[in-house]
């Protein structure tokens, strides 16, 4: 299964030049964060493709109008074409507002998605705005990563944990893929087109 991954900025030849050969052999488009609504629910009426989504921690208008026609991935497992995924859309907290979360706050919402989990009986991949520790953050406050994605990744050991937040042209050593253990970690920045593995 080829997914499109976007992320943090609008790009410009799938909006603005926006041709349907751009997205030839996509099948589905999955959201790391920080994108204008707009932009979703362009991406999923002119695609005709799924859009899976979680909040960037810039995404505040979400909260009383999300992206129409999208699925939203935060704290929950939604399966397409047998992959399993779940979302933790936000970032670690570095000032007030939605979206943002103390290492605590997302620990305590990957532990209540321990059911849904075990209900699906795993998980293929994780969809997220903020990288995890040590794969693909920053130091400084505003692009911290999360230790309990770590955690996540040992326990669960998903193929994939998509993230945003860490924009690729912050410094020349910013990472597209990273692999952790089991999981190969993909920062979803602007656009990236990435096989998955298709479990139908």
């Amino acid at each position: 299964m080829k997914a499109l991954l976007v992320s943090d900025v609008e790009c410009k030849a799938l909006w603005d030049y926006y041709q349907p050969d751009r997205v030839a052999g996509i099948d589905v488009i999955i959201s790391c964060g920080d994108l204008k609504k707009d932009y979703l629910e362009f991406l999923v009426t002119m695609t005709n493709k799924p859009v899976l989504y979680v909040p960037g921690n810039h995404d505040t208008g979400y909260v009383k109008n999300p992206p129409e026609g999208c699925e939203n991935l935060d704290d929950r497992v939604f399966t397409y074409r047998g992959v399993r995924f779940i979302g933790f859309g936000g970032c670690k907290k570095y000032r007030e507002g939605p979206f943002q979360y103390t290492e605590r706050e997302m620990e305590k919402r990957i532990h209540r998605a321990w059911w849904k989990i075990r209900r699906a009986r795993g998980i293929d991949v994780v969809v997220t705005h903020a990288a995890p520790t040590g794969c693909g953050d920053r130091k400084d406050p505003a692009h911290l990563g999360f230790d309990c994605f770590q955690d996540l990744m040992d326990h669960y050991k998903p193929p994939f944990l998509l993230h945003g937040h860490v924009h690729m042209n912050y410094d020349s050593d910013v990472s597209r893929t990273m692999v952790y253990g089991n999981t190969t970690v993909v920062n979803a920045y602007e656009r990236y087109v990435l096989d998955l593995p298709d479990r139908e």
